[in-house]
């Protein structure tokens, strides 16, 4: 008997509690380094985040969260339903009982912005001086 009441009481602790104050199909973001905010409270409908526990989704009502951001995308998707792409460097993630979330990063520059061949040669300039480097 005392197995069964302790049992009930854990499963009620370990369930997974959703936001309850969110309304709506959206929820306010902020997203912002130290020298760019690019959203302030602004409502979106999802957020896809790369953190050390995976990639994972942000919607409206998602459970409370605090996450480290990897370096990667983070992809919004505007109360319009489009998507902007951008890169973070790293940083962290809350997602708040209420359903406002803030994205904090080192840097942020949008996706658009990002010259392929610059990086490109900056990554074969770097594997050089690595190659050619002595211990």
């Amino acid at each position: 008997m005392a197995f069964r009441s302790v049992a009930l009481r854990t499963a009620a602790l370990c369930r997974r509690a959703m936001a309850t104050e969110a309304a709506g199909s959206t929820f306010p973001l902020t997203l912002s380094s130290p020298t760019n905010a690019l959203y302030k409270g602004s409502p979106v409908k999802q957020v896809d985040i790369p953190s050390t526990t995976g990639h994972f989704g942000i919607l409206p009502n998602h459970v409370p969260t605090v996450a480290i951001l990897l370096p990667g995308v983070v992809a919004v998707t505007t109360e319009t339903g489009e998507v902007e792409k951008y890169f973070v460097s790293s940083g962290t993630a809350t997602i708040h009982a209420d359903s406002t979330v803030q994205i904090l990063a080192e840097e942020i520059c949008s996706v658009g912005d990002i010259d392929g061949a610059a990086v490109r040669t900056a990554l074969e300039a770097s594997k050089s001086k690595l190659a050619s480097a002595s211990s």
